[in-house]
């Protein structure tokens, strides 16, 4: 998000538009009103007397709401002939309040303008900021106006309703009340968006209610989502507004995908991100399992019911593979992108697993688990099949869809992500040593399933062989003594790639590595060419391709640090979890509490406080979950534990949780025991 931008937002439904609450996507290609993937609104510009207004005050409690406190633009020697209250709110459609209060001592008429326009563009040219031109209709009735566009049989709408009449064109609504000194006259709107499209049914978008009530039922759902959540007590205020705030993005980013059941799970990130992507939701529900365990219900069923059956190039999908992403604008439904869905991702199909398993170490819900045996199943044969392009043992990914597929299908997806010591980027099939990873935990935390839950004996002792089989392998293939860690992938030619990267971390969560090993992962890991004082940066200042600005050659991921903090504790390398623990939530009041996707990569010593990225989404949703998981880890809380206190040293001091995995409450004999297990340790 830009500086200056302003978002108010209910799931996939959202507003974004500067501080004075106009829509100008000239200004800011963000800007616009968004559902289902496409832009319905473009333009949304107040004026009064045919002045542009300037703020005064703003507040925006919540992430659905927001007022502003506008007066015309004047010279400093004018006094302001009237005021302005503007109060937005997004609940499935958008209700936006206009109140001008007249202070001119004579009565007269107050010229109310609202321009408008729209283009329909799909999300994608939106962030590519390539527009296609459409012809779009419109029609009014004196009280509203309708905008709408028809490409076969994808069609979308956006009706705007007035309370008061109207001078309506299609450039917008005028309006030009007579009033007193000292009158107020409110102007109440809605703007409904409306979407079809063949085999997709969208949720009906009408909001029930006036500005007033569907903002208290709002306030009062936001209200009881946080009370489900566990009780924090922090000795350090700033951590206890970072806690909150990061249960206040999660609620802001719920997306409901199945029209018939009322669960919620994670979107990634807004804007440009606010769909269902497997990959974010499967760790993002893993963070927040012990405070918002509903969430990996949720993200478990919907990725297992929308599971690849097939072998298909364009989507990249394959028998058992979870999805990488899901969208429904105009470039989906046409075919044009394959994200219908989309299953460029080598990393989210382990992660299913590890995600079912961690929720059943903490539910007991062996009737869920029983459920998804068939997907989880399906997931863990992808690993040895599908996923193993070459038949090397390793999960590797190349892209299939030439045009408009994915590069790179880890986590770290940026075009110039997985390149060698010297700034050269690797060519394909590439097996990331975190995917190895994750493929290692899942077939572990299958092996357990298979034993304690689905009885089958025989298929857990195959796949912890399986494991330790994969671990044996990698620690030849992927070590560098030179470097003192593990690559950050093999390329296509087997060569290691060997710059030094975060994604080696990742190992300790996933349990891989041996205790020396692990040890020394934390020596490289706080070193100071990873190490930035904020957190662990993505790439190694000493690499060629390091740019503390990069996407992923430098920048500081605060979900990634959550992890490998979570992964050194496992390993009982406390201190070094702890300390990467603090500087994440350390750098939390620095982005107003909530911390953003990805911050810069300067060291603390050179910057002082941490540095913005300039696209970051925010809020983003595994950045939402890190603080979360931070507190699990500094906490050391575990599966069947409902409190937890610890005393950190240094400015956190004394934190206390109250409640873990309330709502996930199953009978004890039920609730799973211990810990993820190294095969063969």
């Amino acid at each position: 998000m830009a500086d200056g931008t302003l978002s108010v937002l209910d799931g996939s439904t959202f507003v974004v538009c500067d501080r004075v609450g106009d829509l100008r996507s000239e200004a800011g290609r963000e800007h616009g009103f968004f559902s289902e993937d496409t832009r319905f609104v473009s333009r949304w510009v107040l004026r009064v007397d045919g002045v542009s207004l300037d703020l005064l005050g703003l507040d925006q409690s919540a992430h659905f709401a927001a007022q502003f406190f506008l007066t015309p633009r004047i010279d400093p020697e004018h006094v302001a002939p009237c005021s302005v209250l503007r109060r937005r709110l997004v609940d499935r459609a958008w209700i936006e309040e206009i109140t001008v209060i007249n202070h001119r001592p004579a009565t007269g008429p107050v010229r109310v303008d609202l321009d408008v326009d729209t283009d329909f563009a799909d999300l994608f040219e939106v962030k590519d900021g390539a527009i296609a031109e459409r012809e779009i209709a419109w029609r009014q009735d004196g009280k509203s106006l309708v905008l709408e566009y028809q490409h076969g049989e994808f069609h979308r709408s956006v009706t705007i309703e007035s309370n008061q009449p109207a001078l309506i064109s299609r450039r917008g609504l005028v309006y030009a009340p007579e009033l007193e000194r000292g009158q107020q006259w409110t102007l109440a709107l809605r703007i409904t968006p409306h979407a079809a499209q063949p085999g997709t049914i969208f949720a009906a978008r009408s909001v029930h209610g006036g500005f007033d009530p569907v903002r208290r039922a709002k306030l009062a759902e936001l209200e009881a989502w946080l009370g489900d959540a566990p009780v924090l007590e922090a000795q350090n205020e700033g951590l206890a507004r970072t806690y909150r705030a990061s249960l206040t993005d999660l609620a802001a980013l719920r997306l409901q995908p199945d029209l018939s059941e009322p669960a919620t799970l994670p979107a990634a990130g807004l804007p440009w991100f606010m769909a269902l992507f497997g990959r974010d939701s499967l760790i993002t529900s893993f963070q927040a399992l012990p405070y918002l365990p509903a969430l990996a219900t949720a993200t478990l069923r919907v990725l297992a019911d929308r599971q690849a059956q097939t072998r298909d190039d364009f989507h990249e999908q394959d028998p058992g593979k979870i999805l990488h992403e899901m969208r429904f604008g105009e470039l989906t439904a046409t075919g044009v992108q394959p994200h219908s869905p989309y299953f460029g991702s080598a990393d989210s199909t382990p992660l299913f697993v590890v995600l079912l398993d961690e929720y059943h170490r903490w539910t007991g819900d062996d009737a869920l688990v029983r459920e998804l045996e068939p997907n989880a199943r399906a997931a863990l044969a992808w690993t040895e099949e599908g996923g193993d392009i070459d038949g090397d043992g390793y999960v590797e990914y190349f892209r299939r869809n030439l045009t408009t597929g994915l590069l790179n299908q880890c986590w770290k997806d940026s075009w110039n992500a997985i390149q060698f010591a010297d700034g050269t980027l690797a060519q394909g099939p590439i097996a990331t040593c975190e995917i190895q990873g994750y493929v290692y935990d899942a077939r572990c935390r299958g092996a357990r399933l298979a034993r304690e839950v689905w009885g089958d004996v025989a298929f857990a002792e195959r796949l912890e062989k399986l494991a330790a089989d994969l671990r044996d392998r990698f620690r030849k293939d992927f070590w560098m003594p030179e470097r003192g860690c593990h690559a950050l992938a093999l390329d296509g030619e087997k060569r290691q790639v060997d710059s030094l990267a975060s994604n080696f971390g990742h190992l300790l969560w996933s349990g891989m590595l041996g205790e020396e090993e692990a040890a020394t992962a934390a020596e490289r890991l706080l070193d100071e060419t990873l190490y930035s004082g904020w957190g662990v940066r993505t790439l190694g200042t000493h690499e060629a391709g390091y740019n503390p600005l990069g996407y992923h050659t430098g920048t500081v991921w605060p979900h990634e640090n959550s992890l490998i903090a979570a992964g050194l504790a496992r390993y009982g390398l406390r201190e070094a979890a702890a300390e990467i623990a603090c500087a994440i939530l350390s750098a939390a009041p620095h982005f107003e509490y909530r911390l953003p996707e990805v911050f810069a990569g300067y060291p603390a010593m050179l910057t002082a406080v941490p540095v913005a990225f300039p696209t970051a989404s925010r809020p983003q949703a595994w950045a939402a979950g890190a603080p979360l998981m931070l507190l699990t880890t500094l906490l050391d809380l575990h599966p069947g534990a409902t409190e937890a206190h610890v005393d950190v040293p240094g400015p956190l001091g004394q934190i206390s949780l109250r409640g873990a995995g309330r709502g996930t409450e199953a009978p004890p004999r039920a609730r799973a025991k211990g810990r993820p297990v190294r095969a063969g340790a």
